[in-house]
């Protein structure tokens, strides 16, 4: 069964609409979704309607903004009830602290001599899809782009956009503790999300996984799109330590970015994988 656990929307910073990535999706042979935009469930209603009228398994996602040592890291929740209240409520606070952000980084660029970024990264999120969240990051790039500012997205990420850049706009996310206990409270079950993503150290990483295990956490993303195999060794080898179970998604954000929906490299045949829970849920398809 072609199973994706990872995905973004134009809900976030996707650049496809929910249906349409559900259709692309089925395409792709996916038979289990779940999409997990950054911080909201504003794509999951429609997602789901167009899941069921394909006979999809549907399977409830969010991917969470948290911090731990002094990092920003992603945390993703599924088969959730989409009207929990606590994870209602922790989403509320993090949209009007996205929107807070990109007001930010607005008025950095400005000072820079790129005034109208809100604006225009808006008009952009917009031609995409209809969402009420603040444009991302990628947003802002194209912007960047469509104005001469830079050549392409991934010089708008390096000048002004990435780690450490001026547009890198810290948030006072809520803690990774704090964050995996909403997801419990909703019922959910809980993967950290892409752990080699960040720039840690060997020791640090263990850390962080030993936090997160202490905390509630289920699962960790082993495989996240066509990301290198002995990366998928490396997690593999901690997940088997740690006694986790483990996920797998592509990380699909539009065509001809990270990697197609549907496509990632295989787990490991001895891990159990996350994905098993949902089976016979009868929430799923609710």
């Amino acid at each position: 069964m072609n199973v994706d656990l990872h995905c973004h929307s134009t809900a976030s910073d996707g650049a496809l609409a929910p249906a349409v990535l559900v259709q692309r999706a089925f395409d792709h042979g996916v038979q289990t979704l779940a999409l997990t935009d950054h911080d909201t469930l504003e794509g999951l209603p429609e997602a789901r309607a167009a899941a069921t009228a394909l006979n999809m398994q549907w399977v409830s996602g969010v991917e969470m903004s948290c911090t731990w040592g002094g990092a920003t890291i992603h945390v993703l929740g599924y088969n959730f009830d989409l009207e929990a209240p606590p994870l209602v409520a922790a989403l509320d606070s993090l949209h009007h602290g996205r929107w807070l952000r990109a007001e930010e980084i607005d008025r950095r660029l400005a000072l820079k001599g790129m005034p109208g970024a809100l604006e225009g990264a808006r008009a952009i999120q917009q031609g995409l899809g209809d969402s009420g969240n603040a444009p991302a990051r990628p947003h802002f790039a194209d912007f960047l782009v469509q104005q001469g500012h830079v050549k392409d997205r991934q010089e708008a990420f390096r000048k002004w956009l990435g780690a450490g850049k001026l547009g890198d706009v810290k948030q006072h996310w809520p803690t990774l503790k704090d964050t995996v206990r909403t997801l419990r409270e909703a019922k959910a079950w809980i993967s950290l999300a892409h752990p080699l993503h960040y720039d840690f150290t060997r020791s640090k990483r263990r850390k962080l996984i030993g936090d997160y295990i202490q905390a509630g956490g289920h699962a960790i993303e082993v495989v996240n799109g066509m990301q290198a195999a002995e990366q998928v060794g490396t997690l593999s080898i901690l997940a088997r330590e740690f006694g986790l179970m483990v996920s797998a998604g592509s990380d699909f954000h539009g065509p001809g970015t990270w990697g197609e929906i549907g496509v990632y490299r295989p787990l490991p045949v001895d891990l159990p994988p996350l994905s098993a829970r949902f089976k016979h849920d009868p929430s799923i398809s609710a």
